[in-house]
């Protein structure tokens, strides 16, 4: 796989593995990691708020 990044996000992903002494592939399969989990998490916990807040409507709704 690879990863173009404009000048400016390189620039800012080297300064920032510089700075945590990590390399450039780390920080981005941190990154990308946590981006595919976290919006799974919160789009779960979004549908079973709605799902509980709006239990009834939806029961009226599938009649």
């Amino acid at each position: 796989m690879t990863l173009r990044l404009s000048e400016e996000d390189d620039r800012l992903l080297t300064e920032r593995a510089a700075k945590e002494r990590r390399s450039k592939h780390d920080l981005v399969t941190e990154a990308v990691h946590v981006f595919l989990t976290e919006r799974q998490r919160r789009f779960d916990e979004l549908l079973a708020r709605t799902l509980e807040e709006d239990r009834e409507l939806l029961d009226r709704l599938a009649k």
